[in-house]
């Protein structure tokens, strides 16, 4: 009995983020969340092949595009909630294969939920669990033994939390995903106060984004990513040209940056892409922004051809379009390689995001920029800040909670040890830094 953790994903790779905390015999889920790199090529390979789609959760196990609950296949009957923490796919976008696995709620923010409810809705998949939405800073009971608590975070996406779980044998605390941003553009501050008063208590356990343990410096505020977008957008001479953004699409915060410039650059914004369209929908019915009054949208790839055709005058629009990474089906990749768009010389296209570092992503990038290249557009690549704790975030988060042990998460190998000796200089034993491989079990 006791307080036992359960990495389920997460832990031997970048994504597929899901965590299992038991305590006594009853037990929660924290994310479940794709693989990424993993999920598009077998779901490329299915359209290759023109197979009909096989999205079971053994399929998809066996995929490695979704964490393998058969590791855990003797505590489901004991799971009492699925917890989320944010709307990022690697985090929660295994839900729709795998919750029915489970007689469980899923919790999760109202943002959360919308995304949730639009992917099911695309998918026309029905879940046998309910949604139930939580503000951020709250807390509610499970069961008990275990109270969930959210904490608001800030990321790259809104409505993130740090799970607090509560136990009888002190409190374990999930921080996947998330930066300390002191001016944030969107959303409020990090809940110091509550981080405080948490550490303040018997925190047993902080399990920590590792992603950027190796980079020695503080996370940017979003704020200087908008700052880098109006330098280019408003002090770069774009007239008579047309001005292409490309960003991620859950990137609300970044997308209302770019909607609140174009006013003042008096053009027309269009948002082109589906899942843009998805995110910023969610983003609307949770209340948080309302673009739908003065942007247009093209939300289909089928209707963008049409679209274009129809701009007479291109130098009085800002085209907002998904196809960042590169990805030979999302919209910018499309706008050459079908000439869904012609681009004309010293036309602006800026890339407000940074390359995801996997192979595929890089080198449809590479072909991407070569591309662009060749039609002799002006490049901005690089203006983004990233949403991620970078190593003197997460020392100092790590000093707020006070937590007896650390087991760094959301990395391969080399970031979870780099996030160990961020730990052993803070003065933590070996013996309470836990680095954990998926399937692996550990008991306090």
């Amino acid at each position: 009995m006791g307080l036992q953790i359960i990495p389920v994903g997460g832990y031997s790779e970048i994504g597929r983020n899901c965590t299992l905390v038991k305590v006594d015999d009853e037990a929660v889920i924290l994310d479940m969340g794709l693989h990424m790199d993993n999920y598009i090529a077998y779901t490329d390979d299915l359209e290759e092949l023109h197979s009909e789609k096989d999205m079971t959760a053994k399929t998809m196990i066996r995929a490695q595009a979704v964490p393998n609950i058969n590791q855990i296949h003797d505590l489901w009957p004991k799971v009492k909630a699925i917890c989320i923490t944010h709307a990022h796919l690697d985090h929660l976008g295994a839900v729709p294969f795998l919750s029915n696995k489970f007689k469980a709620d899923i919790h999760c923010t109202r943002y959360t939920a919308e995304v949730l409810s639009a992917i099911l809705k695309d998918d026309e998949i029905n879940l046998r669990n309910n949604i139930v939405m939580h503000p951020v800073n709250s807390k509610f009971k499970i069961s008990k033994k275990i109270t969930i608590e959210f904490i608001n975070m800030t990321h790259s996406i809104p409505q993130t939390v740090i799970i607090a779980v509560h136990t009888p044998y002190g409190t374990v605390v999930y921080a996947n995903d998330f930066k300390l941003d002191n001016a944030p553009t969107l959303g409020e501050k990090p809940n110091y106060k509550g981080l405080q008063k948490i550490g303040e208590d018997n925190v047993k356990v902080l399990i920590l984004d590792s992603l950027y343990a190796g980079t020695p410096m503080k996370t940017p505020s979003e704020s200087i990513a908008k700052e880098m977008l109006k330098d280019v957008l408003l002090g770069v001479n774009s007239e008579g040209k047309a001005v292409i953004v490309t960003t991620f699409s859950s990137h609300i915060a970044r997308l209302k940056s770019i909607f609140e410039l174009s006013i003042k650059l008096k053009r027309q914004i269009v948002f082109i892409g589906r899942s843009l369209s998805k995110y910023i929908t969610a983003a609307e019915r949770a209340g948080i922004i309302d673009f739908s009054k003065k942007a247009e949208f093209v939300r289909y790839g089928n209707k963008v051809k049409k679209f274009f055709g129809k701009i007479k005058k291109p130098e009085k629009y800002l085209f907002v379009v998904t196809g960042h990474q590169g990805e030979p089906r999302a919209i910018l990749p499309r706008m050459l390689s079908e000439h869904l768009y012609d681009f004309k010389e010293e036309d602006h296209v800026i890339f407000s995001c940074s390359i995801i570092p996997v192979e595929a992503n890089i080198r449809n990038r590479d072909k991407l920029d070569n591309e662009l290249k060749r039609k002799k557009v002006r490049l901005f690549t690089g203006v983004h800040v990233s949403g991620h704790a970078f190593r003197e975030d997460q020392r100092d988060l790590i000093k707020l909670l006070k937590p007896e042990y650390i087991i760094p998460t959301h990395a391969d190998v080399k970031r979870l040890e780099a996030m160990k000796e961020l730990a052993l200089q803070m003065g933590y034993k070996s013996k309470k830094i836990k680095i954990l491989k998926n399937g692996d079990k550990v008991n306090f």
